[in-house]
């Protein structure tokens, strides 16, 4: 199977599906065939950065044996408003409370897990997976995690966020996941980032990416993702308008993205 990245927080609302749907984008942007599997059965979101707001076929539908995975994928490629070199596909989440209320019940699968992403991945001749978890750590989760050839790890800096992540990365490291990148999300203008990058490798043996809080982000909410709303610089000779230099936090996911690759 080619590269499944798990995007996983310990804490809830620190910006997991956010930087999940960003990350999509940006590598569609690249020229990569993507695949988003949303697996946070209790706070499915994905879908909402897409404009769908009432998806038919879900990653539940597939889990609760209802149908194939083929049959849950949204190809979002050119309803996102950009032309991608790459495709994007989105495998959302249920939002209905009898699907939401069915998979709190039930302890994933694994073996079914894992054909539906190789299903997805055979079958839409994917580059990379990217599977946007539910926070904490549960049984269901561990089995994304421990499929992972990365973990990215979204953390708030709060003092019970790095508490948490220091057990997941412990975890982690338990089930063997090759490669973990922790991402600082969301972090004040007024942060020592040279000191906070030595701090994450010093507690955790992990590289950092840190992510810059910005209000343009919060403006937005989850009406589409940032890196549309301000996009990446063109790249390989192509050359910006003038004056329209590009936003720290588009940089920043930029280089989230070549880490993942």
């Amino acid at each position: 199977m080619n590269k499944i990245v798990t995007i996983h927080s310990f804490r809830q609302s620190v910006g997991k599906s956010t930087l999940a749907a960003n990350l999509a984008v940006l590598l569609a942007k690249q020229g990569r065939r993507v695949g988003l599997v949303d697996t946070d059965f209790q706070g499915a979101s994905a879908h909402l950065f897409f404009n769908l707001h009432e998806p038919r076929g879900t990653f539940n539908d597939f889990m609760l044996g209802k149908c194939d995975a083929q049959q849950t994928v949204h190809d979002i490629s050119e309803q996102i408003g950009a032309e991608l070199p790459g495709k994007l596909f989105l495998s959302p989440a249920s939002t209905q409370i009898t699907d939401i209320m069915q998979m709190l019940k039930l302890t994933m699968n694994i073996e079914r897990y894992t054909e539906g992403l190789t299903s997805l991945e055979k079958d839409l001749a994917l580059d990379i997976l990217l599977v946007d978890t539910q926070a904490g750590l549960s049984e269901n989760t561990l089995m994304s995690i421990a499929l992972s050839q990365t973990l990215l790890l979204v953390l708030h800096p709060a003092r019970q966020d790095f508490q948490g992540t220091a057990v997941t990365v412990d975890v982690a490291r338990k089930l063997q996941v090759p490669t973990i990148h922790l991402v600082l999300n969301d972090t004040s203008p007024n942060l020592d980032e040279a000191e906070a990058t030595q701090q994450l490798w010093q507690n955790y043996q992990c590289d950092g990416v840190i992510l810059p809080h910005a209000e343009e982000l919060a403006a937005l909410g989850s009406s589409q993702p940032f890196v549309l709303a301000y996009p990446p610089h063109a790249r390989k000779g192509q050359f910006l308008a003038p004056g329209l230099p590009e936003h720290p936090l588009t940089a920043r996911l930029e280089t989230l993205a070549d880490l993942v690759l």
